[in-house]
């Protein structure tokens, strides 16, 4: 008889989530320069801008409804089938975009002869109608293509290859056009009914409940680009300030500001030392992941952020906060950049408050429990330390390696998978650093190591960041955030996998590094 241990469910449903979050952020992210370029024409040239100019303001409302839309389309399309399913996926869109207007006009022309002084529906944006359409446009063609593969004679190949793209986008247009557009159409105002409720009925804040917990567990990209995003480009198109509130609910850098300055303050060991910087690193480079390990340390922490989320969205709300677009990554100067209507004192007042109740509340967690960290760090510390000397002692002499872990065990840093850095299968050449999008944390972390291999004179080893979807076998090494490992793994499983709570400062690196350094000596 098999049995399912709830760990492993949770597990992997956590992993779904992670993994369906981080395929919506492959199609919003590279998208995030076009928002930002859309956002500055709105900022300056719309009726309400800082240079009103009526002949370019043309550009922002076909800019939101087809360019975006289509630039979705076809990321969505590639990251299922390339460059064939981009074009695919892009044609397909077209036709949502186009049903859902002529069902808005038609909506519109009914309602002007019942009730001629009614306001007329705005039409729709079709962001979420390019995220579902264009993955299932691509999809599709990717399984015809594999019914004649092989089967096609030589010399027709590329003939059968751009008819059969070229057939199947019109099919799926045409799918678009008409149940396709009324569905997305229906889930949109489904959508903006319930967050026009939340904002009416002064809830929007409890939001914060969901997206503070998710965002330290690596399940806020699902939330944020396949709901909030798109909303949010909607409420900015049809509002007359310009913005949305909507963009502030996950990008708020204040409760992470404010957790890593209670560890400055109140914190021990490792997590004290290493906040500071951690601080620095969140809130100008806005690179979040790097306070969730701080976070998880104490899950009672995340009580804290979701106390200064809440106050964040509370103060947007009273005061008129909002941006034009995503604030993408979510650092102070990206989020101030991108404030709509002229609310730059709500939004920093939204930050500054939000990082001082987050303060607050860790502060009196962190200092509430602080001599039973302080006994329970001293306790493991020589725990850790004896197992150490009692497994030098079964080897007869000493070891770099349990050195290394005797240093970690000092520092109150847990290493999650010890056996895997002690013996690499492998030559060692290619080390990856993985993480959701492959930009912010990766990078740092992959510097981090490249510095310490440069400083050990170890040659001929490259580190490189790359997203965890985007993961090969070349990889030799992939280090990633624990909370990522079980995805990372699932892509590339022959590859050594190292898992580290802080991209910042793990001494799992000073392992590795001696792990790769023997091993090229050997050599």
């Amino acid at each position: 008889m098999t049995t399912t241990s709830p760990a492993q469910t949770q597990g992997g449903a956590r992993v779904a989530v992670q993994r369906f979050g981080t395929f919506l952020s492959g199609m919003i992210m590279p998208l995030i320069p076009a928002l930002i370029a859309w956002g500055i024409f709105t900022a300056f040239f719309i009726e309400k801008g800082w240079t009103p100019n009526a002949d370019l303001a043309n550009i922002v409302g076909p800019f939101i409804h087809y360019l975006l839309p289509i630039l979705i389309a076809y990321l969505g399309g590639h990251l299922v089938y390339s460059v064939r399913g981009g074009v695919v996926g892009a044609i397909a869109t077209f036709g949502v975009i186009a049903g859902s207007d002529l069902l808005i006009d038609n909506f519109n022309a009914a309602l002007a002869i019942s009730d001629p002084e009614a306001d007329p529906l705005s039409k729709v944006n079709m962001f979420i109608g390019a995220m579902i359409m264009a993955p299932l446009a691509a999809w599709t063609m990717k399984m015809l293509d594999r019914l004649w593969e092989g089967k096609v004679r030589a010399g027709f190949e590329m003939l059968v290859n751009m008819f059969s793209a070229g057939i199947w986008g019109f099919v799926m247009a045409i799918v678009g056009f008409y149940p396709l557009a009324w569905l997305i159409n229906g889930l949109m105002n489904v959508l903006s009914t319930a967050v026009n409720w939340l904002v009416e009925t002064n809830l929007l804040p409890l939001t914060s409940i969901i997206i503070e917990p998710a965002k330290v567990f690596f399940l806020n990209n699902a939330l944020n680009h396949g709901v909030l995003t798109p909303l949010g480009l909607d409420q900015a198109a049809a509002s007359d300030a310009g913005g949305s509130i909507l963009f502030l609910l996950e990008a708020n850098p204040g409760p992470g500001l404010g957790l890593l300055l209670a560890f400055t303050f109140f914190g021990i060991g490792a997590a004290r030392a290493s906040a500071p910087g951690a601080a620095i690193i969140q809130f100008f480079g806005g690179i979040h992941e790097v306070y969730f390990p701080y976070a998880l340390m104490k899950p009672i922490l995340i009580v804290a952020l979701i106390a200064g989320g809440m106050t964040g969205v509370t103060t947007n709300m009273l005061l008129g906060g909002m941006l034009r677009a995503p604030a993408a990554p979510g650092s102070i100067l990206a989020v101030m950049a991108q404030v709509a209507n002229n609310s730059y004192v709500a939004v920093a007042l939204s930050v500054v408050l939000s990082a001082a109740v987050t303060f607050i509340v860790a502060s009196i967690i962190l200092r509430a429990s602080r001599k039973r960290d302080l006994a329970a760090a001293e306790l493991g510390t020589d725990s850790f330390s004896a197992a150490v000397s009692q497994t030098e002692a079964n080897k007869g002499k000493k070891s770099d390696a349990m050195d290394n872990l005797r240093r970690s065990g000092a520092k109150s840093a847990t290493a999650s998978a010890p056996a895997e850095t002690a013996v690499a299968e492998r030559e060692i050449t290619n080390v990856v650093f993985a993480c959701d999008a492959g930009m912010g944390s990766s990078a740092m972390g992959a510097s981090v190591l490249r510095n310490k291999f440069k400083k050990a004179g170890v040659e001929g080893v490259t580190v490189t960041n790359k997203a965890i979807a985007n993961l090969d076998p070349s990889a030799d090494l992939v280090i990633t955030q624990q909370q990522l490992t079980d995805r990372a793994r699932g892509v590339t499983p022959d590859s050594l996998h190292v898992s580290v709570d802080n991209f910042m400062n793990s001494p799992k690196y000073d392992e590795v590094v001696e792990m790769v350094r023997r091993q090229h000596g050997d050599a």
